[in-house]
């Protein structure tokens, strides 16, 4: 082997910066050391979508890892805690229902706790699903507190949590955080991108300003244009509109209303859904929508009709094509964020994506040599996560009895994949939610979605069954009234962050 096998490819450069760019710059200049330069090359010119402001908790993880404070984390992006996502009008008009994270209940007799909860309704006993953890019964109040590790065995020690946060301001914070650690960032934009003769690899880019920047490996963070993997390598890309119909967004924030929520809202409505995302200065929203279904103009009013504050801003317009790239990795240049597809923000999975992204790439970080085999394992490994997300997000759409538009009824009745389709055969039949390997979403997750989704199994764990139906009635309500407890103790959300990581004013950020 060749001298150029074994030595690390030391130059790495960033193509764009927003919340992907400057999330892999800051973990890079981190973990790396100090034997690479990373540079990131962004224009003013080009805005960011920075639709994404809510997360799921492995973004602590990553916080962590960068040895960031919470509360300072949370005081510079306005942000606020999520325990979950309340889905509204999904199911059937009129229902609703909480997707939160951590767990539901705990095992009883070795048997996972949805099939004693499952029996229980069988029997007609009742019951809100919502009320059997802290992380979808906290919310109902408004309540939020960070989980006490000193209570072991309490409901109050397994409080599972993410953030709501301003993306802009976010990407704001990592830069700070990123060029005090060594990254060089170039204003310009790009004009010409340079490759070798012969294979194609990506040496360098060239700015307006006539600036060359070269490097050794690239990060395309350009967003949807995926300036280097599609505009240069040129790809491929796998539409998934078939399965996942929409493709617009709208978004607009508005002003703040209390309480304010610890909690994500999808409400879904004719040909689509609105976000409603609580922050410390402002809320959030957008329409996502299918343009097949529903005009633009149409899509804007009913966002703008469905506020719960004043407009702040003119709504705008996000285009996009649900699906991914053929290849993540191709040759010496990796995507991250939207340039490596596109997965609607339902289950506030795009930050987490990128976060995945950047973890692969350090496990797989490159000799200058670039082995295939490696860059193999790394697009195998994204493509079964994005085809796992894919799915889940598939399941709101075609789990509905909602036949009131021409919209839901394709939904409905639509083909979906064969890995889906096994799955929710595994639920009707009796109750069984399986979890493959190490994708992201939990037994849990599945099971609120599928049961919210008005999916209903033929039978449950017939362990469950074995148990006199007294003892699984007050094993159940012994759950629920544990969590009330302990959610009765819990401050207001507002209180919380009042107490412990408030915001200074926009205007003083500013």
């Amino acid at each position: 082997m060749s001298e150029l096998q074994f030595q690390p490819a030391r130059r790495v450069v960033i193509v764009g910066g927003g919340t992907a760019g400057w999330m892999t710059a800051a973990a890079l200049s981190t973990l790396l050391g100090p034997l690479h330069e990373i540079h990131l090359v962004e224009s003013d010119e080009i805005g960011t979508i920075g639709v994404g402001e809510a997360t799921i908790p492995h973004i602590r993880v990553f916080n962590q890892a960068l040895g960031i404070n919470e509360d300072d984390f949370i005081r510079a992006t306005q942000g606020s805690f999520k325990l979950g996502i309340e889905f509204v009008n999904w199911g059937q008009l009129g229902d609703r229902y909480i997707h939160g994270f951590g767990t539901i209940g705990h095992d009883y007799h070795g048997t996972p706790f949805h099939h004693w909860w499952l029996r229980r309704q069988a029997e007609g006993r009742g019951g809100d699903l919502a009320a059997v953890s802290i992380n979808t019964a906290a919310p109902l109040q408004a309540r939020f507190m960070r989980p006490r590790a000193d209570m072991a065995g309490s409901p109050l020690a397994d409080i599972a949590y993410a953030f709501h946060f301003d993306a802009s301001l976010y990407a704001r914070f990592l830069r700070g955080f990123a060029e005090q650690r060594g990254v060089r960032r170039h204003e310009g934009r790009i004009t010409r991108v340079h490759q070798r003769p012969g294979d194609g690899f990506i040496t360098g880019v060239t700015l307006a300003s006539g600036q060359q920047i070269d490097g050794d490996f690239f990060i395309d963070c350009s967003g949807i244009r995926a300036l280097l993997m599609e505009q240069t390598l040129m790809v491929g890309y796998e539409d998934w509109r078939h399965w996942l119909p929409c493709d617009r967004a709208i978004a607009v924030p508005c002003a703040s209303v209390e309480p304010l929520l610890p909690i994500t809202r999808s409400t879904a409505h004719s040909a689509g859904w609105q976000w409603r995302i609580p922050l410390q200065h402002r809320i959030g929203n957008g329409h996502v929508f299918c343009s097949r279904f529903m005009s633009e103009d149409e899509a804007q009013s009913i966002l703008l009709n469905h506020l719960d504050g004043e407009p702040l801003a003119e709504p705008r317009t996000i285009r996009y094509v649900t699906g991914r790239r053929l290849r993540f990795w191709d040759r010496n240049c990796v995507a991250v964020g939207l340039s490596s597809g596109f997965l609607e923000p339902l289950e506030s999975t795009s930050i987490h994506l990128i976060q995945t992204a950047i973890t692969r790439i350090i496990q797989f970080f490159p000799h200058a040599g670039f082995d295939s085999a490696d860059i193999a394992e790394y697009n195998r490994q994204t493509r079964y996560e994005y085809e796992r997300i894919r799915d889940f997000l598939i399941l709101h759409y075609h789990a509905t009895d909602r036949s009131d538009s021409p919209f839901w009824n394709h939904c409905r009745t639509m083909e979906v994949p064969e890995s889906l389709r096994h799955r929710m055969a595994l639920f009707l039949s009796n109750g069984r939610v399986v979890r493959e390997g190490n994708e992201l979403f939990a037994e849990a997750s599945w099971f609120q979605v599928m049961y919210g989704q008005r999916m209903r199994p033929r039978a449950y764990h017939p362990l469950a069954a074995q148990r006199p139906l007294a003892e699984v009635q007050d094993f159940v309500d012994g759950v629920e009234q544990v969590i009330g407890r302990c959610v009765q103790v819990m401050p207001s959300h507002a209180e919380f962050i009042a107490e412990h990581c408030a915001a200074p004013s926009p205007k003083a950020m500013a």
